[in-house]
């Protein structure tokens, strides 16, 4: 399957990756704070996302940490000529029409993986949206993998990795950590910030059960 060879290790980023991201951040007046965790396999946070300026910074920040960030793409990308590319390009290849299969297939992804280092923007879109999308929780519960928040902050300019969450199954309790932490965090257009709420959050208690 195309590429399988990718997901067996995100690789870490080299030398030059490093240099020309700490340039990159540096031109702009940015800074990195926060480590990596020790876990292997993590989903990560990308938020806020308000803004197309949010992908070469947080690209930027992924090298100057050490590392060579893995996304989702339809599988329709990775075919010939394009296949090696897109998983060069960190893509790990999903089957976007069987939607509701979606979190299956990703915790697949991991449990084939040897290191995944999977950056999900849960807002889904640069614009405001009712809720944040669940799917990286899903992913993240069923692949027995820790949620790391990163970041963006514009205010300061400030980009970097903060707490990482468990998810237990109780959602409420795991998303007042995840707004706790992004609470003072400011994209860059703040009117577009998604509130930091599931959907699951506002279902009736039966339906959460």
């Amino acid at each position: 399957m195309a590429g399988a060879d990718h997901v067996r290790d995100s690789r870490p980023a080299g030398a030059l990756a490093r240099f020309l991201g700490r340039a990159w951040l540096r031109a702009f007046g940015w800074r990195v704070e926060g480590h990596l965790p020790m876990a292997p396999k993590v989903v990560v946070i990308a938020a806020p996302h308000t803004s197309n300026w949010d992908l070469p910074f947080m690209l930027a920040t992924a090298v100057v940490l050490g590392v060579r960030p893995s996304w989702l793409g339809k599988r329709e990308l990775f075919r010939t000529p394009f296949g090696r590319l897109m998983c060069w390009l960190g893509g790990v290849p999903v089957d976007r029409s069987r939607r509701a299969n979606l979190v299956e297939q990703v915790v697949a992804r991991f449990a084939e993986a040897e290191r995944l280092f999977l950056v999900i923007p849960p807002s889904g879109t640069r614009r405001r949206a009712p809720h944040w999308k669940s799917g990286f929780y899903h992913v993240a519960r069923g692949a027995g993998v820790p949620i790391v928040c990163s970041f963006l902050d514009y205010g300061r300019r400030v980009a970097g990795i903060g707490p990482t969450v468990v998810a237990t199954g109780d959602v409420g309790k795991d998303m007042d950590v995840v707004r706790a932490f992004y609470a003072p965090i400011e994209g860059r257009y703040p009117e577009n910030t998604t509130p930091i709420r599931l959907p699951e959050e506002d279902a009736p208690a039966a339906a959460r059960a």
